[in-house]
């Protein structure tokens, strides 16, 4: 390319340091222009490059939709862009450092844009700008996993990492709806740590949370597949939504979510039922019909919970 004059900046030295690829082909597909940029990532520089034909000249390492788009440009003045996102890396064009880690280098993440314009014998050109979209792929998986923690943080409870009462609340409703149209069976489990405030009085909030923290990691482990929804209802209390299993089943899992809880061998002197920290579970299992059979096991669960409560408690009772 040509170089600096004197006093002034040539057009060429303008399009060498440009941050972006420019190459300008004529409707033969021949080179016209090819500036540093394309030297710098593409390896090829511009005595090689300019007057070759530019399928010629990088020998079947085109993307298909890359030349798909060149051809309806060149043929029938249609611009085109090919986005990062679409496209990812259509020419074979990578970082300075690509490769110094061993094995073959990965293409550079790009963006394309290209341009019919009218040569001086006024036959149809193209004109091609390549971008590195490599940073803003970066910026957006960023963005995007600060925007996926901070979804996990709204619906999951801060202390024991499970789901919290507003996630599960919502599932409910939808999983109440998928089941009303499938005419499946719903079961809820209402759990509830035994004698918790007695424990807290005794040894500490700051046992009583790791002790929070022990209980709901056993329960989650019972989970059957990742469409049961568990979550932390309030304090001490804990929910579980499963569906596809009856009464029967739905006994056999409560059963064991508190054996689950029994094999922590968490000590609680103040515990009047085991010396250890124990739970109580309501249970209900249904086949919703309606819209309010959803309030109706709620409370079904519920009320199971409190006769397990009433009847000693380190029990599974079911509405």
């Amino acid at each position: 390319m040509s170089s600096f004059v004197p006093g002034r900046i040539t057009a060429d030295a303008v399009l060498d340091n440009l941050n972006l690829g420019l190459v300008v082909l004529d409707k033969d597909f021949n080179i016209l222009l090819w500036n540093g940029w394309m030297e710098r990532h593409g390896g090829i520089d511009a005595g090689r490059a300019l007057n070759a034909n530019f399928v010629t000249l990088f020998q079947q390492q085109l993307a298909p939709g890359f030349l798909r788009a060149l051809s309806n440009t060149i043929s029938y003045g249609l611009p085109a862009m090919l986005s990062s996102a679409l496209h990812r890396s259509p020419l074979p064009l990578y970082h300075a450092n690509a490769g110094n880690g061993g094995g073959a280098p990965a293409r550079m993440v790009q963006s394309v844009v290209m341009t019919p314009i009218t040569a001086v014998d006024g036959s149809r050109a193209c004109l091609i700008q390549v971008s590195d979209a490599s940073h803003s792929i970066r910026r957006e998986k960023m963005l995007m996993s600060h925007s996926e923690a901070l979804k996990r943080q709204v619906v999951t409870d801060g202390l024991t990492g499970v789901y919290n009462r507003r996630f599960f609340d919502e599932s409910f409703a939808l999983v109440l709806q998928r089941a009303r149209r499938n005419g499946e069976a719903l079961s809820l489990f209402m759990i509830d740590i035994d004698y918790f405030k007695q424990y807290n009085d005794h040894y500490g909030h700051t046992a009583g949370d790791r002790v929070l923290k022990r209980v709901a990691a056993a329960l989650k482990a019972q989970q059957r597949s990742s469409a049961d929804v568990f979550a932390r209802y309030g304090g001490e209390e804990f929910v579980m939504l499963v569906n596809g299993v009856d009464a029967a089943g739905a006994q056999g899992i409560a059963e064991r979510l508190r054996e689950s809880v029994h094999a922590l061998e968490e000590p609680h002197e103040k515990s009047p039922v085991a010396r250890r920290v124990t739970i109580s579970i309501g249970v209900c299992t249904a086949v919703p019909q309606e819209e309010a059979d959803g309030r109706c096991l709620m409370d079904a669960a519920d009320a199971a919970l409190y006769r397990a409560k009433q009847g000693g408690r380190d029990r599974v009772v079911a509405g």
